[in-house]
């Protein structure tokens, strides 16, 4: 992104005297990086960009609604009953030269059985899970956590969910055809966070805590820090841990690796573990 949360960690940590030697941003767009290099111009110092994770290092990852863009793929179970034949939806041109929906048939299914008679249209996310992967074989030491908007698999695949959760945004206007204004909108879904959650776990991770975004930033201290902001800073805050907001449906998944379990604070209270 612009690079307003790496400056604001930076911020944080440096007056809490544990600013960290580097901080790198693994980001592919030119043009972003030129908005970070701006943006955290103070901390020219400690800050690199990377097009890609180091093959092995240690630290703290933090991934800001970075699995949610990932790509999905899309299934969709056409007549209905249990254990029903599924396809895999695609792309075509169409004579008119324009986009349009193509399904086959497929072996992929989701992780679980879809009640229900009706029509019903999902993703899979092998990608976001190749990814937490990587990461597993590469962090040595450390941590990693990721914010996001999603569910646990028994709510991301309700038999009610039947449209799926694929999404487009655009100059802050939401819906929900890729196939229109191609290029030119950001293409998202919502995380299964028991998939993230096992597929860093059978690579070697410890899965540190899991809770809502709301509870997380409590457990963290930003009660305290509202009681003695002013006005505008109090009611921005408020966005980030209302249920009716972002508290509830945004996440916080935490991994460990190479080092003793511990109590990470974001979960003290609150951690959603056993729902995974």
């Amino acid at each position: 992104g612009t690079g307003a949360l790496a400056l604001q960690l930076l911020d944080a940590l440096e007056a809490m005297g544990q600013a960290p030697r580097r901080y790198t941003i693994v980001d592919l767009s030119g043009s972003l990086r030129e908005r970070q290099q701006a943006t955290l111009a103070r901390h020219a110092g400690r800050v690199v960009w990377a097009d890609q994770l180091p093959e092995a290092f240690e630290g703290v990852v933090v991934g800001n609604e970075v699995l949610d863009a990932m790509p999905v793929q899309l299934l969709r179970r056409c007549g209905g009953q249990v254990g029903g034949a599924w396809q895999e939806r695609g792309v075509v041109a169409a004579p008119d030269g324009s986009l349009v929906w193509a399904d086959r048939c497929t072996d992929l299914r989701p992780p679980v059985d879809i009640e229900g008679p009706h029509d019903y249209l999902t993703e899979i996310h092998p990608q976001a899970e190749a990814f937490i992967r990587t990461l597993a074989e590469r962090l040595r030491r450390g941590a990693a956590f990721f914010i996001d908007y999603g569910f646990p698999e028994h709510e991301f695949y309700l038999p009610q969910r039947h449209g799926g959760t694929l999404m487009c945004h655009r100059a802050h206007v939401a819906d929900p055809d890729p196939l229109v204004a191609v290029g030119r909108k950001d293409i998202t879904a919502h995380v299964d966070f028991s998939a993230v959650a096992l597929a860093g776990q059978d690579a070697g991770m410890t899965v540190l805590g899991y809770a809502s975004q709301g509870r997380f930033l409590l457990n963290c201290g930003l009660g305290a820090l509202m009681a003695t902001a002013d006005l505008p800073q109090r009611a921005m805050a408020q966005r980030l841990v209302t249920e009716h907001e972002m508290g509830e449906l945004f996440k916080v998944i935490g991994f460990v690796a190479g080092v003793p379990e511990f109590d990470a604070v974001g979960f003290t209270a609150g951690d959603r573990c056993h729902q995974l």
